[in-house]
């Protein structure tokens, strides 16, 4: 089967699934797995080069909704009458049921369930673990700084905290993504400031742009050191590889209770 990757997470997802070897193609945010490296590149993820995916001849296409503006992709898909499938995680399980998705669009459902079957293993046993944890610190998730937005109690990175012990301060509010402003920030005081600005990476993040904010004395995470530049790509695309991140933050988090995990792997 030819299978053509439209952004990130989904070619991510093929791999943890173990179809790589089926990608034809993909978006030119796509970096792992590093077997992609010589694949034609089809455009961003949000203008994708509908003449380079029909030129691949794919039997399925595998295009994404996770962020607005990838509308037209599906709408060109459809135009040119090319099988596709619409993979729109926010959350662990919804990331799980695209496996199974994935597996019946491919004919591969037991391979797919198996891998699933991987993906909740660690998620179980993260949880349990967890369970130990009678005091969390508190998360700020910044994924851009202005405006600024942060996940929310919708999307995946609550899942994550709460596994890895720890709470997201803006799980109270339902939506996947809040725009909200630094002053709100202030106010929920949280232990620690967890940076991962989308599309940017890791080394382009400096943890001390934070003081050039008003008010950033007022915050005792600022003032101990506690801004951390995160993985964008283990913590912002929802595919398998939040499991990654997910035994990064919990060791660094609580290492007396996760299990030991180099924060240079992954």
């Amino acid at each position: 089967m030819r299978i053509a990757s439209l952004c990130p997470s989904n070619t991510e997802l093929l791999d943890f699934i173990g179809l790589s070897d089926s990608i034809v193609g993909v978006d030119n945010y796509s970096d792992w797995p590093r077997t992609i490296e010589g694949l034609p590149r089809l455009g961003t993820d949000m203008d994708i080069d509908m003449d380079a995916v029909e030129a691949l001849r794919p039997d399925l296409v595998v295009a994404s909704l996770t962020v607005p503006g990838m509308e037209k992709n599906i709408t060109g898909l459809k135009e040119r009458n090319l099988p596709y499938i619409v993979l729109s995680p926010n959350s662990l399980a919804d990331i799980g049921q695209n496996m199974l998705l994935v597996g019946e669009a491919t004919d591969t459902l037991a391979q797919a369930t198996a891998a699933l079957s991987k993906y909740e293993g660690v998620l179980n046993q993260y949880g349990e673990l967890s369970s130990l944890i009678p005091d969390r610190p508190s998360l700020y998730w910044e994924w851009w700084p202005k405006p600024v937005y942060t996940p929310g109690g919708g999307n995946w990175l609550t899942e994550i905290s709460e596994l890895a012990g720890a709470r997201n301060v803006y799980a109270d509010d339902a939506r996947a993504s809040v725009m909200t402003d630094w002053e709100d920030v202030l106010s929920r005081t949280p232990d620690y400031i967890l940076l991962a600005w989308v599309g940017v990476q890791k080394h382009l993040v400096k943890p001390d742009s934070v003081k050039q904010r008003p008010n950033w004395f007022d915050l005792q995470a600022i003032r101990q050191g506690r801004v951390h530049i995160m993985e964008e790509p283990l913590y912002c695309r929802p595919s398998p590889r939040l499991l990654v991140g997910l035994r990064k933050l919990a060791y660094f988090l609580h290492p007396e209770i996760f299990p030991a995990f180099s924060l240079s792997e992954g």
